[in-house]
């Protein structure tokens, strides 16, 4: 049984949160409970970028119980004007007593100024319930707001011996389904889906979200350095979501032109003869792209290791053997001589999906 306390309502605004993750953009996720004379009076959830924060929509559920109450709440409340008013402003205006927060806020907009607001009003506030917790759910929005670059998920599905086909470029399917529908789930919550170009000639992917209810659809970003792109593939023909091709200067223009006519955005991205990733990166944020899902072959993985732009990684493990020396691998890179410089992973988490096996962690950069 729960124990009623502090942390039973802060998870409860967590919970709240984390259903919305994919729906803000570049905004965090914010869940918010407030709690009169020990019951519910109003809970609320962060929807969309531009509209009312979860403060706003728990105290009008509140209505007049929210004076005098505890208000929980995910992530430090506002203090800036941006597309929404203060929230520490209608806190304060609304008399409540007692103020709880996870964590604060990032956004050297807010960094303490929100807390400080309200005790200045006379708010008691207490922060780091759920703190980790909470940091953890807004992982991507603090990588953006603090560097202006995406975060990165690295995703691969590969066989114990670490192929992700088979020699002869079979790949349907590695992971079993409900492996395939967590991948989904990730697309929707990631604003952003990256792969090179060798698996869209290989595959004709769509790169969308498909559930068995609806879901967002990422921007698609293809890792394209000659724009080799089909102009018949399913990225240029189906228009379900913005497309971006990342090339350099030896790209053709015309080919770009045609691109950019069917709708495609081209960014060029260094001289060549490889995409200057780390450019790349810092286009897709100034085009406010705060979260990208790498779902790239051996090479593309290779290259984002090998330039430090992966922030979490997520290995499926099927328990199939295909061997082949020519087999394609998870990763492909000139690797490292010492096992000691090796890619390691920490913060894990191990899951078991049916037959699969999902291995979670966040690289640790030497």
């Amino acid at each position: 049984m729960d124990i009623m306390n502090d942390e039973y309502y802060m998870s409860l605004a967590l919970d709240m949160a984390e259903r919305a993750q994919g729906q803000t953009g570049i905004n965090p996720v914010v869940g918010c409970v407030v709690v009169q004379d020990g019951a519910l009076a109003g809970v609320g959830t962060h929807l969309a970028r531009g509209t009312p924060h979860a403060e706003v929509h728990a105290l009008n559920m509140a209505g007049n119980k929210a004076k005098g109450s505890t208000v929980y709440v995910t992530l430090e409340p506002c203090s800036h004007y941006g597309k929404t008013p203060p929230c520490s402003d209608r806190l304060i205006a609304e008399g409540v007593k007692r103020v709880v927060v996870a964590c604060e806020d990032p956004n050297p907009r807010v960094a303490g100024t929100g807390i400080e607001k309200l005790r200045a009003a006379g708010i008691q506030v207490d922060t780091g319930v759920l703190r980790d917790r909470a940091l953890r759910l807004n992982e991507r929005f603090i990588k953006y707001i603090t560097t202006g670059l995406p975060y990165v998920t690295l995703k691969t599905a590969s066989t114990l011996d670490g192929k992700i086909a088979t020699r002869t470029g079979d790949s349907k399917w590695i992971s079993n389904e409900a492996s395939r529908e967590i991948v989904h789930t990730l697309r929707h919550r990631h604003q952003g889906i990256m792969v090179g170009v060798s698996t869209v000639i290989a595959d004709n992917p769509q790169l969308t979200t498909r559930l068995t209810v609806d879901g967002l659809h990422p921007a698609r970003i293809v890792v394209d350095s000659r724009l080799r792109i089909p102009m018949d593939c399913r990225l240029v023909t189906d228009k379900a979501a913005p497309t971006i091709i990342l090339t350099t200067e030896l790209a053709d223009r015309e080919k770009q032109n045609a691109l950019e006519a069917a709708g495609l955005t081209v960014i060029r991205c260094g001289d060549g003869p490889r995409v200057n990733l780390k450019a790349g990166m810092a286009r897709l944020g100034e085009m406010e792209i705060g979260s990208v899902l790498l779902e790239g072959g051996g090479t593309l993985n290779g290259a984002m290791l090998e330039e430090r732009l992966v922030d979490r990684m997520m290995l499926f493990l099927a328990p199939k053997i295909v061997g082949g020396h020519n087999a394609p691998a998870s990763f492909s890179f000139d690797g490292y001589e010492r096992m000691s410089d090796a890619v390691e992973l920490e913060q894990l988490e191990v899951e078991r999906i049916g037959d699969n096996v999902c291995i979670t962690g966040v690289p640790v950069w030497k």
